[in-house]
C-alpha cells in the first residue's frame, strides 16, 4: 500500500481525468451539483455527453451506512459520493461490474446482528482511501481511477455538515414551531408541516476548494434534480459555494424533479419549488430551468417564475417510460444536448 502515500503522480489516466475523443472532443465542461438518486440521474445522462464532468456532492447525510461511518470514524458521509462515482461508470463489463461492487450492501444472516449489516462496500472502500491518504479529494480521485469513472467526484465541503430546519405543525389545535435536525429526519419533515429556515451547520463551513475552482472554470453548471431541501438547496446554503454559483460565468441550469409530491415537499407546486431557491439565494440566476411538462402545472405561471430568475423554461419528456418519478438517462441526455447547443 506504500504507493498511496505522499503525492499522487501515479494515478492512472482515466476517462475522468483526460479529454474525451471523437464526439466528446469539443464537449462542454460541466459541473453537476446535488446528491443521492437525483444527482446519479443527472450524471448518468451527462457522462454520455462529456468527459469534462465534475460532480459536487452534498455531505450532510446522517442516516444508514453513511451516518454510522460518519459518527464512528468522524469522516465525511461517503454514501452520496459513492452513488455519484457509480453513476459515472461506463456501460462496459468493467464499468458495470465496479458499479455493482460499489453499490453492494452486506446483509447479515437471519438472527445475526452483524457489524457489516447494511454497509455498502463502496462506502468502506472510500473511507479506506481517505484514511490511507488523509485527503478526501485524493481518495475520491483514486476511487474514480479504479472504476474508470467518466468524470470526477468532489464533496461540496471539506467537513461533514448538519442540515436543520424549522417545521410548523398543528398540535392540539395550536400551531407550534420546532427544529428538525439531520438530513434523514428533515427529509421526512415536509409530511408533517411547512419547512422553513433551513440552514447548515457549522455556519460558514469551508467549501471544497476544488469544487469552487471547477464552478469558476465550467461552461455549464447544473443544479438538481434531487430532494429539494436536503440535496439541491444545501449547495446554495453554504456561503462560499453560493457565492461561486452566483458569480460564475458558466451557464446555469436548474433541473426539476419528476414529482412535486415528495415527503419533503408535500403540497408544493413547481412554482413553489422555484420560490424556495429564490428565497434562500435571491442572487442566484439561471439560464434554463429544465422540467418535464407533467409537473409544471400552469405553464404560463411556471414560465413567468423562471423569467423572474433570469432564464427560460425548457419543457421535455425526461421521465422513464416504465412509470414512476425516475429520469431516463437517454431522454435527459438528449434534453441536455439540445440545451448545450441552443444557448
Amino acid at each position: 500500500m506504500a504507493i498511496l502515500t505522499g503525492s499522487l503522480p501515479m494515478i492512472p489516466a482515466t476517462a475522468g481525468n483526460r479529454r474525451g475523443s471523437g464526439a466528446q472532443e469539443n464537449a462542454p465542461s460541466v459541473v453537476a451539483l446535488g446528491g443521492g438518486h437525483g444527482l446519479s440521474a443527472s450524471l448518468s445522462a451527462l457522462r454520455l455527453l462529456t468527459s469534462e464532468l465534475t460532480a459536487v456532492v452534498t455531505v450532510a447525510d446522517d442516516g444508514g451506512s453513511s451516518g454510522t461511518l460518519r459518527h464512528e470514524l468522524g469522516v465525511l458521509p461517503p454514501g452520496d459520493l459513492r452513488m455519484a462515482l457509480a453513476a459515472l461508470c461506463d456501460d462496459t463489463d468493467w464499468g458495470r461490474t465496479w458499479r455493482d461492487v460499489m453499490q453492494h450492501r452486506f446483509t447479515s444472516r437471519e438472527g445475526v446482528q452483524g457489524s457489516l449489516d447494511n454497509h455498502a462496500l463502496g462506502n468502506l472502500l472510500i473511507v479506506t482511501l481517505w484514511e490511507l491518504l488523509g485527503d478526501p479529494v485524493a481518495g475520491l480521485q483514486w476511487a474514480g481511477a479504479l472504476l474508470g469513472a467518466r468524470g470526477r467526484v468532489l464533496p461540496m465541503a471539506s467537513v461533514p455538515l448538519t442540515i436543520e430546519g424549522d417545521v410548523l405543525t398543528e398540535t392540539g389545535g395550536q400551531l407550534k414551531l420546532h427544529t428538525v435536525s439531520g438530513q434523514a429526519k428533515l427529509a421526512l419533515a415536509g409530511s408533517l408541516g411547512n419547512v422553513s429556515n433551513v440552514r447548515l451547520l457549522p455556519e460558514g463551513a469551508p467549501a471544497c476548494v476544488d469544487a469552487l475552482t471547477a464552478i469558476e472554470l465550467a461552461d455549464w453548471v447544473i443544479l438538481g434534480p434531487g430532494s429539494w431541501y436536503t440535496s439541491v438547496l444545501p449547495h446554495l446554503l453554504l456561503p462560499e459555494l453560493r457565492d461561486a454559483l452566483c458569480s460564475t460565468t458558466a451557464r446555469r441550469c436548474l433541473t426539476m424533479n419528476l414529482t412535486n409530491e415528495t415527503k419533503e415537499t408535500q403540497g408544493m407546486t413547481a412554482v413553489d419549488h422555484l420560490a424556495v431557491i429564490r428565497r434562500y439565494a435571491p442572487d442566484f440566476r439561471v439560464d434554463v430551468v429544465l422540467a418535464d411538462p407533467t409537473v409544471v402545472g400552469d405553464r404560463r405561471e411556471f414560465a413567468a417564475a423562471v423569467a423572474e430568475m433570469g432564464g427560460r423554461a425548457v419543457l421535455g419528456k425526461v421521465g422513464s417510460s416504465t412509470g414512476g418519478p425516475v429520469h431516463d438517462a437517454l431522454r435527459l441526455a438528449t434534453a441536455y444536448h439540445d440545451m448545450f447547443g441552443e444557448i
